[in-house]
């Protein structure tokens, strides 16, 4: 028969207040003072692969006019807040969920959690992924190949897990914004893919989870002083003799 809890077992506000620092302080440790660091490196124009056409247009579109500092802030802003940051959250998936997450552990090979659902009572076997367009067409073969390995194993204990129970949660984001990917696993493989708000509702048995996770993150962001260091970056890069002169060119 399948798995399956007795009983539900809600945790208590102390747990859930532990994952929330432990979230918070992966985030400053992994993802924040990362980019901070990238951020700094952008003073030197040699981190860029500068289009002189792109650059003095980007300025001017963005600012107005294309002084130093105007082009310094067209090449520091998309690097800064564009996908290199998104990227970093991704390919450390698995660094939270060992700092995060580790008391859901799972011995398991392939799966990255075990928890209670906190909906409807199942234990549920969970890889764990960043957001909603993560994954690729090979990556579908190998989390089903992962799930049956586990299906397989199950048998040779005299239990039965159904693949509902064999499920890829998502860290943030909406089942409306899932890949073509992340439905090819649910509609043909019958792997459920809980995202969001709704995966941390099933982990915690807490609705309002996932803005609290959010808030958290923000504070982060209030500590990390980030305005203050794209600002002298900016500068440094604006004072660079090379955007000096490109600055100087677009003024003929």
């Amino acid at each position: 028969m399948a798995m399956r809890y007795r009983t539900l077992f809600f945790m208590n506000e102390m747990d859930k207040k532990t994952i929330l620092n432990k979230a918070q302080q992966w985030f400053l440790d992994t993802i924040a003072k990362n980019h901070i660091v990238n951020t700094e490196k952008l003073a030197d124009p040699d981190e860029f692969n500068i289009n002189p056409f792109l650059a003095t247009y980007l300025a001017n579109f963005l600012i107005g006019n294309s002084s130093p500092e105007s082009i310094a802030k067209a090449l520091v802003y998309p690097r800064v807040l564009g996908s290199s940051i998104t990227t970093s959250f991704g390919t450390n998936v698995q660094k939270f969920t060992s700092e995060v997450l580790s008391s859901f552990g799972s011995t398991t090979p392939g799966i990255d959690i075990e928890f209670a659902d906190q909906v409807d009572g199942h234990k549920k076997y969970c890889q764990l992924k960043a957001g909603p367009n993560t994954i690729n067409r090979d990556d579908v073969k190998s989390i089903h190949g992962h799930f049956g390995a586990t299906q397989r194993l199950s048998r040779t204990n005299n239990l039965r897990i159904p693949s509902d129970d064999l499920i890829v949660g998502v860290l943030y984001g909406e089942h409306s914004d899932l890949s073509g990917h992340y439905l090819l696993l649910e509609n043909d493989y019958n792997h459920p893919v809980i995202v969001g708000k709704d995966f941390w509702h099933r982990l915690t048995g807490d609705e309002t989870f996932y803005h609290d996770l959010i808030a958290a993150i923000v504070q982060v962001a209030e500590q990390a002083d980030g305005k203050r260091v794209i600002e002298e970056t900016i500068q440094a890069l604006a004072a660079s003799a090379r955007i000096i002169q490109l600055s100087a060119l677009s003024q003929r």
